[in-house]
């Protein structure tokens, strides 16, 4: 065995959670049961990873099963990335069988007819999901096995979840392959980012309540009170509000947690009003701007901003309109034609 693919194989286990190891070796598969007998899984995990590998060597393990065991490690724990959602396009309406064998042909034969020196890895999970994994390398250099892009295509939908590599050169190639592979026309990322994979895919597939209605508060009657009862009338008040509030909120996000998401973006198109006496703008154009928004859990943020007295309640739909603007992003912008950067497969 290769020293390169003995060292990768360590590094891998060593990422396992100690109890975890054992599992996760059987569901590799490489190993025997009776060769997974002879490892004490009680010992320091770098103990342990000494023996897998010298397990590996009597196998002849090479680098495509090094990099099983690491997809499988990935899927268990794609939190350790940070993911994107892209969205492909067809020009019509038509539905093809998806073939995996083909799918799996395809995509190596463009990618490698673009980079010779780049390793490519399939696993196929029973939720339509395909895992993919690539290692890149340069036309002078082999591929790097700790500098992986993994790309999560559902054979049933358009969408497409990329953990790119730190090579963002290599970003229009990996775009390239899957439209072609996939026998779809384009395809364009959605401007949501997060670690949390499950949580990109509830907002894209719709696996989540959440309501979009605008809601408007009535204000405060007024009313002549007794100074007396004036404080009592104030506790009442407050607590009336706090209650509209609350009441608001779950009908905005819901009774459910909120998917997390980390990154979210759009951009904006009004016009810009001023007084006209102080002569701004010699033209009417509208005012455009990028809103970029950020935060570990963004969702949930926005839902804490009015009980927390931090934002009047409702929220503003820009605000709670998140996930449904990035779904919707992309229809509006196709009507106007606004689609710079696209991928065009040939």
């Amino acid at each position: 065995m290769d020293e390169t693919v003995a060292e990768y194989i360590r590094r891998t286990v060593l990422k396992i959670p100690r109890d975890e190891i054992k599992t996760m070796l059987q569901k590799w598969g490489f190993l025997s049961e009776a060769q997974l007998q002879t490892i004490n899984f009680h010992q320091i995990k770098d103990n342990i990873s000494q023996d897998v590998v010298q397990l590996c060597e009597e196998n002849s393990a090479d680098i495509k099963q090094a990099a099983v065991l690491d997809i499988i490690y990935n899927h268990i724990y794609p939190n350790k990335r940070v993911w994107s959602v892209y969205q492909m396009n067809k020009t019509g309406e038509e539905m093809d069988f998806f073939d995996l064998t083909e799918f799996k042909k395809k995509f190596k034969r463009q990618l490698r007819s673009a980079l010779k020196n780049v390793t490519i890895n399939f696993r196929e999970y029973e939720d339509n999901a395909v895992w993919i994994r690539i290692a890149w390398g340069t036309p002078y250099r082999k591929p790097n096995q700790y500098k992986t892009s993994y790309v999560v295509y559902h054979s049933q939908t358009p969408y497409v979840f990329v953990s790119a590599s730190v090579l963002k050169s290599n970003l229009p190639l990996l775009c390239q392959a899957l439209v072609v592979a996939s026998n779809y026309c384009d395809i364009r990322e959605m401007e949501l980012r997060s670690h949390s994979l499950n949580s990109l895919k509830d907002i894209v597939f719709k696996r989540y309540s959440q309501n979009f209605q605008t809601y408007y508060p009535r204000p405060l009657e007024e009313r002549n009170v007794a100074p007396e009862n004036e404080d009592l009338r104030i506790i009442q008040e407050n607590r009336n509000e706090k209650e509209r509030v609350q009441r608001v909120n779950r009908q905005i996000f819901g009774d459910g947690p909120q998917p997390k998401l980390e990154f979210a973006q759009y951009k904006l198109e009004t016009m810009f009003k001023s007084d006209p006496k102080m002569d701004v703008l010699d033209k009417k154009e509208p005012f455009r701007c990028l809103v970029k928004f950020s935060s570990p859990h963004l969702l949930e943020s926005l839902k804490s901003l009015a009980p927390a007295g931090m934002a009047d309640a409702p929220l503003s739909p820009l605000l709670t309109c998140i996930p449904q603007k990035a779904r919707n992003y992309f229809k509006i912008r196709e009507k106007k034609g606004l689609f710079p950067g696209s991928f065009v497969s040939p």
